[in-house]
């Protein structure tokens, strides 16, 4: 019987009661130890000097931001811990690992009905007049979530522009035909999901997903000041896809155990179907422009050529993984690894199984 952690409790197993060679599992916990991420401690100090280096980007921070931890995480097998490092239960910046967020609250509309098809125009479900130019009228739910949308405008004070790839600018193309990580769009994609859901995203994933996981009460997920709008007479703030100016989720790595358990169990939590396996598999797929990004979660071989092709992660910047391998039921979360470093860990791990 597949074994999931109660509330309170989460179970652990030696490695070796797992099959798992212990001396690799104690050299991936010391990969991940050794290797910690080249982020400040300060991180408000690293956002604002990163975002003042980028041709379009004012360097404004918009959210609230935190100091750092160091590195900590968990290797999962079989739903049990097997290892675990540094401190755990801190609440932390997760960066964009809170895409795989957004993606979890579109699989959660889509499946209730609420998005009726992945591929409908979402300026049929927003009349705020965010998508109603005739550009950006071509948009789909599902160019949204691959990053390949060419959304055209500005969002908070902050216009598509002011994130893209490696500080290079250009006109927007036609929605579907390229691929661009740019965190405008992304929070364009949260905004267009409370349009959806006429409820605050962090309410929506509470009620549908953290509280049925059993998360704790210390997770937050975060906006920014100017990003509250009045829906149904009621004033809402939309939450950031990430922490690039800011905000986004803040949780601890118990609670991104969970969330990411969720995921490797394809959306299921003990008796209940919390997300669609459908919907799982299509987010977890291969892209149309970039194959190695699906709904806002990455595939492999992107950063680690020693983990199966099956293996996916939500990955955030200083080096946040929640990494995913359903082919072994191996879930890795990592914090404040160098992202250069992910795949040694990743090999030590796959050693340990063979």
């Amino acid at each position: 019987m597949k074994y999931y952690p109660s509330r309170w409790s989460w179970e652990r197993k030696t490695p070796k009661e797992l099959s798992l060679d212990p001396d690799e599992i104690k050299k991936a916990v010391e990969w991940a130890k050794t290797h910690e991420t080249e982020f400040p401690v300060n991180l408000m100090h690293h956002i604002r000097g990163n975002n003042n280096n980028k041709t379009w980007d004012d360097g404004e921070v918009l959210g609230p931001t935190k100091p750092r931890a160091g590195p900590n995480g968990f290797i999962i097998k079989n739903g049990y811990i097997v290892a675990e490092w540094g401190d755990t239960k801190r609440v932390d910046m997760t960066f964009s690992v809170t895409k795989s967020y957004i993606s979890t609250c579109a699989g959660l509309a889509l499946d209730r009905g609420l998005i009726k098809d992945i591929n409908d125009p979402v300026h049929k479900y927003v009349t705020t007049g965010e998508f109603d130019s005739p550009h950006n009228r071509k948009i789909t739910w599902h160019h949204m979530l691959q990053q390949t949308n060419e959304w055209d405008g500005s969002l908070w004070g902050k216009n598509y522009r002011a994130a893209p790839p490696e500080g290079t600018a250009r006109d927007p193309e036609e929605p579907g035909t390229v691929y661009e990580y740019n965190d405008t769009r992304v929070n364009a994609t949260a905004l267009a999901l409370l349009h959806v859901w006429r409820n605050p995203l962090p309410q929506v994933l509470k009620k549908y997903i953290m509280d049925p996981i059993e998360a704790s009460s210390t997770w937050r997920w975060h906006g920014y000041r100017n990003s509250w709008i009045e829906l149904d007479g009621v004033k809402v703030q939309s939450v950031s896809g990430g922490g690039h100016w800011g905000g986004g989720m803040w949780i601890n790595s118990y609670d991104q155990a969970r969330f990411g358990l969720l995921w490797l169990n394809n959306g299921r939590w003990k008796k209940d179907q919390l997300l669609s396996e459908g919907y799982v598999k299509m987010a977890t797929g291969k892209g149309d422009v970039n194959p190695v990004y699906g709904y806002m979660w990455w595939m492999n071989p992107e950063r680690w050529s020693s983990g199966p092709d099956t293996s996916y992660s939500g990955i955030g910047a200083g080096g946040n993984y929640v990494w995913c391998d359903p082919e072994h039921d191996i879930l890795l979360i990592t914090r404040w690894i160098d992202h250069n470093e992910i795949d040694g860990m990743i090999k030590h791990i796959m050693n340990a199984i063979s």
